[in-house]
């Protein structure tokens, strides 16, 4: 069993490393082998990672000789590519790096939050703390550095805003708010969804008039994600079901898979038809990367995941993407200034320019009936 430790670094701005996959945690190892992948050769990787083209290759022979397998086929005058074992690295740590990202981006939020302390002018005002617990998304992910300041939105002010997020499923999310483990949980609902669906069965009970209130944020799209070019010619449920195309799933409890199996039952389609409905993955991220890596054909997921992992897309549906807060909760200064931060231009046009999301009554704290169509 080979060790495996981990590490960071404290840099001014979060580092881009374009072309080398969505992983937070970084490997020496992993980023050639996903550079030579993508340029097809050890001197476009090495121009790639910022390293000589020496350097790019005494490592790689290195590990080889560490692993005892080879990761690049040595063939003269042919592309570089990676071997079997190589590709089967890769592979498995990029899978891994999708399943743990939720974890690990939270691990990276508290521990910026932490040297954000250590950084503060001992007379500066603290930043406010607001713990939320939401359905796996993006767009959160970048509301997280905006509040945080660590990016280059053009705000007024530095909102001095810390959000704790906790990415779990869309109905845990919210029994976590009633529970009192945080202050706002989000989840995702189609718009326009019957009085007797099942999301309008799943959320009714757990939010109570009085008690909650909705605050508007995106609208995403939702669709099935697909290897480039859609090979399978995958453009509906039905046709994943006809075609025995490989499934992946995501867990019980998130708003997806409630997602998913409102969009079978209005198909007049059965969940046990589905290859792999009982494959299941905790993010869109998983998802997508199950289907890059060849593991899976398709699967359920957003516009933005396909594209971070190179994949075609195939929009079903819009869904509201809404937060809820305790009624008792708005006027707190955190919930304040991120209702400010929610409202402003500068987020909106941010929100608006991620691929697949649009605002949607952003920032707008609503009754029941308003956000939600089937409420009444």
């Amino acid at each position: 069993m080979r060790k495996i430790q981990l590490s960071y670094s404290i840099t001014q701005q979060r580092a881009s490393g374009p072309a080398l996959g969505a992983a937070l945690l970084r490997n020496p190892l992993i980023d050639m082998l996903q550079a030579v992948r993508n340029q097809g050769s050890i001197s476009g990787a090495a121009r790639l990672i910022g390293l000589s083209y020496r350097h790019v290759w005494g490592q790689l022979k290195e590990w080889e000789q560490e692993l005892g397998q080879p990761l690049i086929l040595w063939e003269r005058g042919q592309a570089a590519q990676l071997s079997p074992f190589g590709q089967r690295l890769l592979m498995a740590e990029r899978l891994a790096q999708a399943r743990l990202g939720p974890q690990t981006e939270a691990l990276r939020a508290e521990l910026e939050r932490a040297f954000a302390l250590a950084f503060e002018d001992s007379e500066a005002a603290p930043s406010d703390l607001l713990t939320l617990y939401a359905s796996h998304d993006h767009a959160l992910t970048v509301l997280q550095e905006v509040a945080a300041g660590m990016t280059p939105a053009k705000l007024p002010s530095r909102p001095n805003l810390h959000l704790d997020i906790r990415f779990t499923g869309s109905v845990d999310a919210i029994r976590a708010l009633n529970e009192g483990r945080c202050q706002l949980a989000a989840f995702h609902t189609q718009p326009f969804a019957a009085a007797g669906s099942l999301s309008a069965r799943t959320y009714r009970p757990l939010l109570k008039p009085g008690t909650h209130k909705i605050i508007g944020f995106a609208r995403r799209a939702q669709g099935l994600m697909v290897a480039p070019g859609n090979p399978l010619r995958l453009n509906e449920l039905r046709d994943v079901i006809a075609t025995r195309a490989r499934f992946v799933n995501r867990s019980r409890g998130t708003g997806t898979r409630l997602l998913l199996d409102e969009l079978l039952a209005q198909g007049g389609l059965a969940a046990g038809a589905l290859q792999g409905y009982d494959r299941d993955e905790a993010s869109h991220a998983a998802v997508a990367q199950a289907i890059a890596a060849g593991e899976a054909d398709v699967g359920l997921g957003t516009l933005y995941a396909a594209r971070d992992y190179g994949l075609g897309f195939v929009p079903l549906t819009d869904e509201r993407y809404l937060l809820v807060s305790l009624k008792s909760a708005l006027e707190q200064p955190a919930m304040l200034k991120l209702l400010a931060l929610l409202r402003s231009r500068a987020w909106q046009d941010t929100l608006n320019a991620l691929p697949g999301y649009a605002t949607d009554h952003c920032g707008e704290v609503a009754a029941m009936k308003r956000l939600l169509p089937w409420w009444d």
